[in-house]
């Protein structure tokens, strides 16, 4: 409840209670702004950075704040006259041109279409290591070309031999297992090879690149063995008759 005092002169005064004298005293000060800096800081003046590119907005087409490097000779102009152009000297055995099938971008649908079967593991088991090899590769070049073909077909939009690509690709990449397949089978063979022959006395692995690596042993019982045979069966015969 609110106080009333009379002041002489003045009239009457009226005080809040005395319970709210804590509240009033602290609304009376000032209080801090809604900052997460501190209030040094407030009070300096703010100083620029060192980031050269402050300000430059390619929204409101400011420019750099410092020129840029000019040469005093003339840009270049275009040639548009085709025939004006120089000639530029290309050499026909680049290697770039392994990306492309007879030096075009592009083949005919009956062109995509000519083409045949993928090898299968029977007739590469009977090529040697070397064929093998240049096949490996030779599918390599072919997935090349038909990466090109395919890019340059999307980029002109021709509309046509994307499923032949598909398929020929498909081949190529079966031929690809084929090779590996039967990569596969002669390491393994190898392998079975290498451990009977590390057991095998007749057999020396660290023999020197040309001599012989292999040297049967023969005993007097062994090498008399077969005749002995031969004999003992011409006699059985005579006996018989």
């Amino acid at each position: 409840m609110a106080s009333v005092i009379a002041s002489p002169g003045v009239g009457l005064r009226h005080y809040p209670p005395v319970f709210l004298a804590p509240i009033l005293a602290a609304s009376s000060q000032s209080s801090a702004s809604f900052s997460t800096s501190s209030r040094m800081a407030q009070g300096r003046k703010r100083t620029r950075d060192n980031n050269p590119n402050r300000g430059v907005s390619a929204l409101r087409r400011t420019g750099l704040r410092r020129p840029l490097e000019m040469m005093k000779y003339p840009l270049p102009v275009p040639v548009l006259n085709p025939e004006k152009r120089s000639k530029v000297a290309v050499d026909e055995n680049h290697g770039l041109w392994g990306f492309f099938r007879d030096k075009k971008a592009l083949n005919t649908p009956e062109e995509h279409a000519a083409f045949g079967r993928p090898w299968v593991v029977e007739e590469l088991r009977h090529k040697s290591w070397e064929d093998l090899h240049s096949l490996w590769w030779a599918c390599c070049k072919e997935r090349n070309i038909l990466a090109t073909q395919g890019y340059e077909q999307k980029r002109l939009k021709a509309g046509y031999g994307d499923a032949e690509i598909l398929d020929r690709d498909k081949a190529v990449r079966r031929t690809m297992k084929a090779i590996k397949h039967t990569l596969t089978e002669r390491y393994y063979a190898f392998e079975e090879a290498r451990r009977v022959a590390v057991n095998d006395p007749e057999v020396n692995l660290d023999a020197e690149p040309g001599t012989q690596a292999y040297a049967p042993i023969y005993s007097d019982e062994t090498a008399l063995e077969p005749d002995y045979h031969v004999r003992s069966g011409e006699t059985a015969v005579a006996s018989a008759g």
